[in-house]
């Protein structure tokens, strides 16, 4: 409701269509949140048995769920895939319950889409509301985050590219077990999205942590999807603490730089332990690059702080180059790489501090 509310609020009408993203080990512990935010929003409520398993689904009538049924598109991780294939069948017949019901298209935004697929597609509503998607057997990821941490990337179109081939999957409530590659069909359902989201629910591991979280964002996707090019609305629920709340994307990025990356504490607790420390200092701002290559979401102070921070100090610069050599040439290439492909806007003098930086870093690696 948060969601829909702050989207309403902002935008002056619901979304027609939102891309959550599911995993496994998040919804073991949260007992399956993301699963019943996804419901909601299409308006259907889930009927436990006598021993309270849900096998069993129906529609919320419209009047009483008092808004549009939202359409969705569901992308879930390889883990997710593994675990809780029972659950992806609830999901995927959930959509086709309520693509078939005859309802005003103004007020089911899911059978809106299905009808013009079914015609784009040449087959039926209900094989067009397919909105349950995953890697193929035996895969896992979309490999972006591989990618950027490479730094062997040509462009976004490559990383989106990979998102749509590899997360392309369809499962199918109609022939269980058996997930057809339908990469057209996630394509055609990604371009209607006006909302990613995401779901943080642990204080433990946050967006820049690791690669997982934007290796499975499609906020870029969709805006080069988009056929009026409009960006989507990014959101990201936490609800780490029992008073949930839902922030933007570059809200949650921003603040996890500030309370992690940009902060004191932390960067000093990281040199404390030495090479590894600096090793995770170096992945941190990596990942945060992660974001702004699919999604756009890292202000351009960021950058420039954490600049301010580990390389305009000389010292901290002898601290980084003598506790992890490789880490800090691999960090003072981030910044450079951030900034050649528009990331960040800075001064001529800190791109000139950097290259000679590396050029110094790497000759002491090599023993130059």
């Amino acid at each position: 409701d948060r969601l829909l509310e702050r989207q309403v609020a902002e935008e002056g009408e619901y979304p027609e269509s939102i891309a959550f993203v599911l995993w496994g080990t998040d919804n073991i512990k949260t007992y399956g949140e993301s699963l019943a935010q996804v419901l909601w929003m299409v308006g259907v409520r889930p009927l436990p048995d006598s021993l309270g398993r849900v096998n069993q689904i129906e529609a919320i009538p419209l009047e009483e769920l008092g808004r549009p049924r939202v359409d969705v598109v569901v992308t879930c991780s390889g883990v997710f895939r593994d675990l809780f294939i029972n659950q992806m069948n609830l999901l995927d017949r959930a959509v086709k319950l309520v693509a078939e019901l005859d309802e005003p298209l103004d007020q089911n935004f899911v059978r809106k889409h299905a009808l013009e697929q079914a015609e784009e597609f040449g087959v039926s509503v209900r094989d067009a509301a397919t909105r349950v998607f995953s890697n193929a057997a035996g895969s896992y990821s979309a490999n972006v985050g591989l990618a950027i941490e490479n730094g062997g990337w040509e462009g976004e179109q490559q990383l989106q590219e990979q998102f749509t081939s590899r997360k392309g999957f369809a499962f199918n409530a109609d022939r269980p077990g058996i997930l057809d590659d339908k990469a057209d069909m996630f394509k055609s359902s990604l371009k209607k999205v006006d909302v990613t989201f995401q779901n943080l629910d642990s204080s433990e591991i946050s967006l820049t942590d690791v690669s997982h979280y934007f290796d499975s964002d499609p906020t870029k996707v969709v805006g080069s999807l988009r056929t009026d090019g409009k960006k989507p609305s990014s959101f990201v629920a936490d609800t780490t603490t029992a008073n949930g709340q839902v922030r933007t994307l570059s809200e949650t990025v921003r603040l996890d730089a500030r309370t992690k990356l940009l902060n004191p504490k932390f960067y000093e607790g990281m040199l404390k332990s030495g090479y590894e420390g600096t090793r995770e200092i170096t992945k941190r701002l990596r990942n945060t690059m992660g974001w702004s290559a699919t999604a756009g979401a890292v202000d351009n102070f960021v950058y420039e702080d954490a600049n301010d921070v580990f390389i305009a100090d000389e010292e901290m610069q002898k601290r980084l180059l003598e506790t992890n050599p490789n880490a800090f040439r691999d960090m003072v290439t981030t910044f450079l790489e951030a900034n050649g492909r528009g990331y960040w806007e800075t001064s001529e003098e800190n791109l000139d501090r950097l290259r000679q930086l590396y050029a110094e870093v790497d000759d002491k690696i090599e023993g130059l």
